[in-house]
């Protein structure tokens, strides 16, 4: 088996820079580490993470906290963290957090207390005050993607702003009664409710700004589900109360099961009825979805560069990276007729 003195030799430099050249440490050159690489892919030297171990007090794993693995959203930042950290050789230690009471706690307790990574990304989950300090005291990097959570950096996009933005594009259509799909995410235990709220008040403030009173009616529990979504506008659909002229869902899977309930009920999308979503998820192009579109993978991803930055001994970053959102129109919306 080929050993990093094998390299070393190879390459003519010291065991230890090359070691260090390997876990991309800052203070050799690029260069260096260009060549360190080189000579070790040639010599087929795989790097073990029980010696790194051994030698850097590392377990060479992060730990990705979830709330589900269900939903596209999830798995997007998973998949986008996973590219990065098998880059870097470090391995994914997946943990899910998303029971309640004593279940989350042992949870807690034994997957990330323990040292079973040298960092830790959470996605869309709130911690308590509790769990905010004893992290603090672990001494670990924590990043959470998706959602701010108070007292953590965060990756995501600005929720508020993506809510008003979807119900300015519907407004701008000449649409003044629409309906909000929202996730309710708060009766989910340890989801952070962060994300639906802020879309929720992002969708009120736009309204307002357009003179519109919000009305309460017209916000519906969508749960983030298809089904749940589909089954909250099959019950409005056959009320038989006035129907709006738009949907503004807070996610793609919602607007999903509202243009289901509509289909199901004879109505078309949009000539009766405009949608418009948030996410860009796989199916929204099938379902000619217009939707406000981020990039969950690519959130993954700078979650993970940021905490590999800081455990290679590059300066920590202090604040929260915001990225953006873009409108992608496939022909869901169309302006009210008169």
């Amino acid at each position: 088996m080929v050993g990093i003195e094998d390299v070393a030799r190879e390459v003519g430099l010291s065991a230890s820079t090359v070691s260090r050249a390997l876990r991309d440490m800052p203070l050799v050159s690029a260069a260096t580490k260009e060549k360190v690489r080189a000579a070790a892919d040639r010599l087929g030297y795989v790097r073990s993470a029980v010696a790194s171990g051994l030698v850097t007090g590392r377990t060479m794993a992060i730990s990705v906290v979830v709330p589900s693995v269900s939903l596209w959203f999830y798995s997007q930042v998973i998949e986008g963290v996973d590219s990065v950290l098998r880059q870097a050789d470090y391995d994914m230690a997946l943990v899910n957090l998303g029971g309640v009471g004593p279940v989350r706690q042992r949870s807690f307790q034994r997957s990330l207390l323990r040292h079973r990574g040298d960092a830790v990304l959470a996605l869309c989950l709130d911690f308590s005050a509790d769990e905010r300090e004893e992290l603090r005291q672990t001494g670990l990097p924590v990043i959470v993607v998706g959602t701010p959570v108070r007292g953590l950096r965060f990756v995501g996009i600005n929720e508020v702003a993506a809510g008003a933005q979807a119900t300015q594009h519907l407004l701008d259509l000449g649409h003044r009664d629409i309906l909000h799909l929202t996730g309710g995410a708060e009766e989910e235990g340890g989801l952070s409710s962060r994300v639906p709220q802020g879309r929720l008040k992002g969708y009120r403030q736009a309204l307002r700004a357009a003179g519109i009173t919000p009305d309460p009616s017209r916000v519906l529990k969508g749960h983030f589900s298809m089904s749940v979504s589909r089954a909250a506008v099959d019950a409005l659909l056959d009320s038989g109360g006035p129907l709006p002229t738009a949907i503004f869902a807070a996610s793609d899977e919602m607007a999903f099961g509202a243009i289901l309930s509509l289909n199901h009920h004879g109505l078309s999308v949009p000539e009766d009825m405009s949608v418009i979503g948030i996410d860009d998820h796989e199916m929204a192009a099938p379902f000619g979805l217009t939707t406000l579109a981020q990039r969950p993978f690519d959130q993954g991803v700078e979650g993970a560069k940021i905490l590999l930055d800081e455990l290679s001994g590059k300066p920590a970053r202090k604040t929260s990276l915001i990225l953006p959102v873009h409108l992608v129109d496939r022909g869901s919306t169309t302006r009210k007729s008169l």
